[in-house]
């Protein structure tokens, strides 16, 4: 079996970002996905996280079942990460209730779609979760992005998107949509606010 792939190590261009913005060229990524719509602080959003790491748990342990996936090689289960937007634009951006979200981890590249149903049912039967009905394996590109990593609370993000705003302009980037990624390296029940790790990112393009 090959050397474990850890993503802090092997992929740390994309999660460990230093904590002021750059400009990055985000490739396609395989993810396990759930989308949804409300505050993320709701019982309903705790439920999908849940079912996100069911499933990728599955994957991950997958080796001490008798039908090993082709492939297999040991990896570090990746973080949770969620991308994020407004479901009515007019509203302020601080109303929970109007979030829409996709959240999603990504997976190895020996998950295939048909190993995907697998690991699903299974996971049904022995970890029900209604919010399992609504995961989908798929490939998804974030592309020239800026990003920065975010130290703090999330309620003072806005802090370091101005940041990341300031440097496009700077730099002649400007931002392609109001949407934006959040890779979250902290457990919020474990881990104290001042303290937390969050990477920013979003879309960009370089200016005419």
């Amino acid at each position: 079996m090959a050397e474990k792939i850890d993503y802090k190590k092997t992929f740390k261009s994309f999660y460990l970002p230093k904590a002021k913005p750059e400009i990055i060229d985000v490739p396609k990524m395989k993810y396990i996905m759930i989308s949804g719509t409300g505050d993320p602080n709701s019982e309903e959003f705790e439920k999908a996280v849940e079912a996100l790491y069911a499933l990728s748990y599955a994957v991950k342990m997958s080796y001490k079942t008798k039908d090993v996936p082709p492939g297999y090689y040991e990896y570090t289960v990746f973080p949770l990460e969620g991308i994020w937007d407004l479901i009515d634009p007019s509203l302020s951006e601080k109303d929970k209730h109007n979030f829409k979200y996709t959240i999603m981890i990504r997976q190895p590249d020996f998950l295939t779609d048909e190993l995907f149903e697998k690991f699903l049912a299974h996971t049904k039967k022995k970890k029900p979760n209604p919010y399992l009905e609504k995961a989908v394996l798929g490939e998804m590109t974030d592309g020239l992005c800026c990003q920065m990593m975010h130290k703090g609370s999330y309620d003072d993000e806005p802090e370091s998107f101005a940041k990341m705003q300031l440097y496009c302009k700077e730099q002649g980037y400007i931002r392609t949509n109001k949407t934006h990624r959040e890779i979250y390296l902290s457990d919020p029940r474990r881990t104290d606010a001042a303290k937390m790790k969050t990477v920013l990112r979003f879309n960009v393009e370089k200016s005419i």
